[in-house]
């Protein structure tokens, strides 16, 4: 939790360097994680594979699989890493690794899910043929676009993210600390800089007040008549 110190009369509060830069952190995080989430949705929009079927009338048609079809994996991971988006700004020490390895396996979804697409592209169209024709036949050479070779580069990228993320959260777990401690020190300076003004401001003037006065080019009457009688 972040501490803001309020500040005298008429001056903004002071927040503690450390607070602001752990914000800035888990706010680039975080914008990072929805970046690489909405890359993953795209990929599963496009078609992938262009399969050519026979229909059971005989009628030779071509059926158009989405990346989401082909690649189920990629739409839970997109989800997965914006769930990973909204945990930023509550992990700390412990949390911080989930959300790591949370955006390690999105990574790793989408990887699996591009390559078992390009290894056996008639197999991963096979059940959307079966849902669009009744039956798994596929008569020609499948088609592939090029978006499982994006989306195999958005998974490596998802898998370098969390590489980074594990290491710029760092002081994620201990900023609260920091933030607490830097409010309390600029608290108990300010506390005491008042109570030294209203102590001095209290005490009566006497010689030595008169001739620092003197010394500051003040007139020490003016301030011998404000003093209460």
């Amino acid at each position: 939790m972040t501490t803001t110190s309020p500040g005298p009369a008429g001056e903004a509060p002071v927040t503690p360097p450390a607070a602001g830069g752990a914000r800035a952190g888990r706010g680039r995080a975080a914008g990072v994680l929805l970046l690489t989430a909405a890359l993953t949705g795209v990929c599963a929009v496009p078609t992938w594979l262009s399969v050519p079927t026979d229909s059971v009338l005989g009628v030779t048609e071509t059926v158009r699989v989405s990346g989401g079809s082909a690649a189920p994996a990629l739409v839970a991971a997109a989800l997965v890493l914006l769930a990973a988006t909204g945990a930023i700004a509550l992990v700390g020490r412990i949390g911080r690794w989930l959300v790591v390895a949370t955006v390690l396996l999105a990574g790793l979804l989408v990887v699996g899910g591009a390559v078992s697409v390009l290894r056996d592209p008639a197999a991963a169209a096979a059940p959307t043929v079966a849902d669009r024709i009744g039956i798994e036949r596929v008569v020609g050479e499948v088609a592939v676009s090029p978006w499982p070779w994006v989306a195999l580069g958005v998974g490596l990228l998802v898998v370098a993210v969390a590489v980074w993320l594990a290491r710029v959260s760092g002081g994620w777990s201990v900023a609260g600390r920091h933030d607490r401690t830097a409010g309390a020190a600029a608290t108990g300076a300010r506390d005491g800089a008042a109570a030294g003004s209203t102590a001095r401001a209290a005490r009566p003037v006497d010689e030595r007040d008169q001739w620092d006065a003197l010394s500051r080019g003040d007139d020490p009457t003016e301030q011998a008549d404000d003093e209460p009688h």
